[in-house]
């Protein structure tokens, strides 16, 4: 797909207080902690609604609807981002164990970890994200939030 009308730029990173007042604890404690939270107890998990999922802290689009897929995990589970460039990964050797952490390249927002080899994924890819550091816009409402030129991401 092509990703030239994708203008990141626009989503720059709000200062540190307002992004500590616009956000809830647990949206902060997510996102700006690299908190996580509770696994079938969070907002989009069993989401099934058509749209995309943006950074809760800047707006910048991340995930469609189109590419997100039931892990069993608990938590929303996407094969692809909208655009790879979108997210910057880095090696996470918490907890004993080595993953690989998602956070967004425009808002630095921690989002979840990625993994490889997948049975579940229809890629083999699982983007196991945090629904505290998403905003989900449905798709009727893409066009007025100013999001419309990534309907072709949601539409099959």
């Amino acid at each position: 797909m092509d990703n030239s009308n994708l203008n990141f730029e626009k989503y720059p990173r709000p200062s540190d207080d307002e992004i500590k007042a616009s956000l809830t604890a647990e949206q902060y404690q997510v996102t700006q902690k690299s908190g996580t939270e509770p696994p079938f107890r969070n907002a989009y998990w069993d989401n099934h609604e058509k749209g995309i999922y943006v950074d809760v802290v800047t707006g910048e689009p991340l995930f469609s609807s189109r590419d997100k897929f039931d892990s069993g995990t608990g938590w929303p589970s996407f094969s692809k981002g909208i655009e790879d460039q979108a997210f910057v990964l880095v090696t996470d050797r918490k907890f004993g164990m080595e993953r690989v952490e998602v956070r967004s390249r425009s808002g630095d927002s921690h989002l979840g970890h990625v993994f490889y080899g997948e049975a579940t994924s229809p890629q083999g890819v699982r983007y196991c994200m945090n629904s505290a550091a998403l905003r989900f816009v449905p798709y009727e409402e893409m066009a007025r939030e100013g999001y419309g030129h990534l309907m072709s991401f949601v539409e099959s």
